[in-house]
């Protein structure tokens, strides 16, 4: 993850820090102790308190993603990690829901979370406001920020958690997941422009300037996040009833294991149509090189780097019969973090099932079946 930091594990999904959450950070921190803290408080007192309030809004924040994350887990949907960043956070997981029941389960959870943790404040802020001014304020503004995150994610459109409901429920009433998910991708796509026509209202029209270029950035935002959700939903619609056997490669091109990068670049490499060589020792499959692990070699190492060195080992390669699903198989590798799988039928290999190939054959097919 080269855009962010994982600071360790939470029931054992990692935890990561995008770089752009240290922007909002400072951003969330600066107003609180600038503009909404009380001003008769001393200088270190509202930069103090806003640290606090930041890293505590942004643990709910955590809290809200993990609360996603351990209903989809006992549904047996594997998490990869949880991320935040500057728009708040995301919990990646290996596959989609497989039914109404434990889509509708997973959405729901985040909001809830983020209303009990609302309440939990504006419990402790009203319980505190005559014993200790800090704690009272400082809850009381927590309370309320979580209470506006549970009523945006609660927007019906995709792919917010309120979409993700819609897409439930219109998903249990059809039958049909592809036209739920176009149900809520258009609530999506409405819903970012009204935001985005809210603040060009708002920046032209009235004295909430900053706040119309907010809410034009959000639209945006979720203007993008929308399309690339149905994307994805497409492209493993687009897969469903296919075979490890129909989108495998077959006779990839062989190439010596001692052959060096800077050889394979200017000659197989030239005239392959393949994105992935064989490597092979003798007769015997030694190891699969990827164009990712190509590019990956300093173009200063070339020539003092074998295609044995930079490939993925035979022993390495993950297996999948050729009857496999191939949906089943990218959330395998979604889920792992690898590029490749062998597909073998009785012990000996028949062919290779490269991600980002069958991330393109199923876009291919997607705009056949459009």
């Amino acid at each position: 993850m080269g855009r962010s930091i994982q600071l360790g594990r939470i029931f054992g999904i990692p935890f990561r820090l995008d770089y752009s959450w240290f922007l909002i950070f400072i951003l969330v921190t600066t107003l609180l102790a600038l503009y909404i803290l009380p001003v008769e408080w001393s200088t270190a007192a509202r930069w103090g308190i806003g640290v606090i309030t930041s890293i505590l809004f942004f643990a709910s924040v955590l809290a809200h993603e993990l609360s996603h994350s351990l209903v989809g887990m006992r549904a047996g949907i594997p998490v990869k990690s949880i991320t935040l960043f500057f728009f708040g956070g995301v919990a990646h997981i290996g596959r989609e829901a497989s039914d109404p029941g434990t889509e509708l389960r997973m959405a729901a959870a985040g909001p809830l979370c983020s209303l009990a943790l609302a309440g939990i404040f504006f419990g402790i802020s009203f319980a505190t406001r005559n014993v200790n001014e800090y704690v009272s304020i400082l809850t009381l503004w927590l309370a309320w920020i979580n209470g506006i995150l549970a009523a945006f994610n609660l927007i019906p459109g995709f792919p917010l958690d309120g979409g993700r409901v819609l897409r439930a429920i219109v998903w249990k009433i059809s039958g049909n997941y592809m036209r739920a998910s176009r149900v809520a991708t258009s609530g999506g796509y409405i819903t970012s422009y009204l935001f985005i026509a809210g603040g060009i209202f708002l920046l032209f029209f009235s004295d909430y300037f900053f706040n119309g270029l907010w809410f034009i950035f959000l639209g945006f935002f979720l203007n993008g996040a929308t399309r690339n959700s149905y994307r994805q939903t497409e492209l493993r619609e687009a897969l469903k009833g296919l075979t490890a056997g129909q989108v495998m490669s077959r006779d990839l091109p062989r190439i010596p294991r001692q052959t060096t990068i800077g050889e394979l670049v200017r000659g197989p490499l030239l005239t392959a149509t393949s994105p992935c060589f064989l490597i092979m020792d003798g007769d015997r499959l030694d190891g699969v090189l990827t164009m990712r692990q190509l590019r990956a070699v300093p173009r200063a190492q070339w020539e003092l780097t074998t295609a044995a060195q930079a490939m993925t080992p035979a022993e390495g390669l993950r297996a999948v019969r050729p009857g496999d699903a191939a949906l089943s198989i990218l959330e395998r590798m979604d889920e792992e973090g690898i590029d490749v799988v062998a597909v073998a039928s009785g012990g000996q290999p028949t062919g290779i099932v490269l991600r980002d190939e069958l991330i393109r054959f199923a876009m291919r097919l997607g705009e056949l079946k459009a």
